[in-house]
């Protein structure tokens, strides 16, 4: 699944689930973080050749239980609603896993199964015999769905990823979305 696609599955989820800016970024960070070992795509533009590095690594070192668990333990030294942090960002991480296993086909047709027990058992993969490509139908579906619920979402609860930039423009973020698309607060 695309980068974007998880950041977006991520945040909605996280800010429902943790509630304040901090919080829900440190959650959403467990639906990113896996794929950090995609940094290889790095190295193998520099070096201006195949994705060697990328397709060695992407998958391996931060989709696997044990990155699960270090992230998730990290982020919770950082967070103020500890068990809501954690529980958010486990789900998350899993849920990478998930959608990585469900639609992340490469566009040579090969399946890319994710190595669950990586270091200590390279041979326990994750895999789908019908995993869609990355660019398919349902993957580029999911995004659009996503997208339209990240900006439902954003209206409705007054706050977005921008505030951890700027909460001027956060505000105008929001206030531009509700302008264009006015929705009734729950009076209850």
């Amino acid at each position: 699944m695309n980068i974007i696609t998880h950041g977006l599955v991520s945040w909605c989820i996280a800010q429902r689930g943790c509630g304040t800016t901090r919080d829900t970024a440190l959650a959403a960070a467990a639906g990113l973080v896996p794929d950090i070992d995609g940094a290889g795509a790095i190295i193998d533009m520099i070096r201006g050749g195949e994705a060697e590095c990328f397709s060695k690594y992407h998958h391996v070192f931060g989709h696997n239980i044990f990155a699960g668990i270090t992230v998730v333990a990290l982020l919770i030294l950082f967070a103020r609603r500890r068990a809501h942090v954690a529980v958010t960002a486990g789900t998350l991480f899993l849920l990478h896993i998930l959608c990585d296993v469900a639609g992340s086909r490469g566009p040579d047709g090969e399946t890319w199964p994710i190595p669950w027990l990586y270091p200590l058992r390279k041979d326990y993969l994750l895999a789908w015999n019908h995993q869609w490509e990355i660019n398919a139908w349902p993957n580029i579906l999911i995004t659009i769905i996503m997208l339209a619920v990240f900006l439902r979402q954003t209206r409705d609860l007054g706050w977005s990823p921008l505030r951890l930039i700027s909460e001027r423009a956060d505000a105008a973020f929001v206030g531009a979305l509700r302008t264009r698309f006015p929705y009734k607060r729950n009076s209850a």
